[in-house]
């Protein structure tokens, strides 16, 4: 069994986050009754306080009435699934609606299926379960596919989309943002002298370390090719970004990892820093800006962040 498939067969609902978006309280108290004690339930009553919802804590499915007040079902899920952040959220409708042009309206809505009140407790079940799996299982390939396979940090691919969506992220909201690029310092020479099986667990170390030095959940590190990383570093300045550098640059020097052809001794990294300040010019290159201070770094001794 290859590790997708390994990956895919442990899908767990468990900890499944489920939207219950009815303007009715009876209907909410009746779908709770149904499938509160297996999944993490919310509620709106209403579809602005869905979207509300939806923009600062996706869940993973939503049940949707169609007639309700000022913004109905139809118009809110429409609005989801034409916001890039949630648009992956599979919206299922629950609705006493029932003639055949009524039901296609959920379709083109960009419903993903459509049931009729009053609910029966087992299809609502299974419905949910078979969607929910769905909807998991679509993540963790996507997942997968973003990883880089040696080393099991985010690859390029990953790197360049979650850049551009913080950059548009930061100049939206008048944030700072900053990114380091790092670079294994003599790793040509450590590869030659150790061999390539070491130098891969070696890399596999390094980045594992750059990630755990790494406290906030929208700070990432991916693999930018061969022996170097980058980090993003979302709402950061360049004190932040800094601090961020030492702290890594002191945790790869805490591995103690052996390299009689560095002048350090050890297995050292160096970096390359760059920062957008709030408020400031959004179109400078991040990458190319940390990728000229790394040079700077590694023609000044390496083992240290410029």
């Amino acid at each position: 069994m290859n590790l997708a498939t390994d990956t895919l067969a442990k899908v767990s609902l468990e900890n499944a986050r489920i939207l219950v978006v009815d303007d009715q309280p009876i209907n909410i108290q009746v779908i709770n009754q149904i499938l509160g004690s297996s999944f993490q339930l919310r509620f709106a009553k209403s579809g602005q306080e869905a979207l509300d919802i939806c923009l600062s804590d996706p869940p993973d499915l939503i049940l949707m009435d169609v007639i309700m007040p000022d913004l109905d079902g139809l118009t809110t899920c429409k609005i989801i699934k034409n916001t890039p952040n949630i648009s992956d959220i599979p919206v299922v409708f629950i609705t006493s609606l029932q003639k055949a042009e009524e039901e296609n309206a959920c379709w083109q809505a960009g419903g993903i299926d459509y049931m009729t009140k009053p609910v029966n407790p087992l299809p609502l079940t299974n419905r949910v379960n078979a969607h929910l799996t769905q909807k998991f299982q679509a993540d963790l390939l996507k997942k997968l596919a973003y990883l880089d396979g040696l080393t099991g940090v985010y690859n390029r691919r990953y790197l360049d989309d979650y850049l551009a969506r913080q950059t548009s992220q930061a100049k939206r909201t008048n944030h700072a943002i900053s990114l380091l690029m790092i670079d294994i310092d003599y790793f040509k020479q450590f590869n030659d002298e150790y061999g390539h099986l070491v130098a891969d667990d070696q890399l596999k170390l390094t980045a594992y370390t750059i990630k755990e030095s790494l406290h906030r959940p929208t700070d990432i590190v991916a693999r930018y090719g061969g022996e170097e990383f980058i980090c993003v570093l979302p709402d950061t300045g360049a004190e932040g970004a800094k601090h961020v550098a030492e702290l890594i640059l002191n945790n790869i020097r805490a591995l103690e990892i052996p390299h009689k052809l560095s002048p350090h001794k050890y297995l050292t990294v160096s970096v390359g820093t760059a920062t957008i300040e709030a408020k400031q010019n959004y179109n400078i290159e991040l990458t190319a800006l940390a990728d000229k201070n790394l040079y700077k770094a590694k023609h000044t001794g390496r083992n240290k962040a410029i």
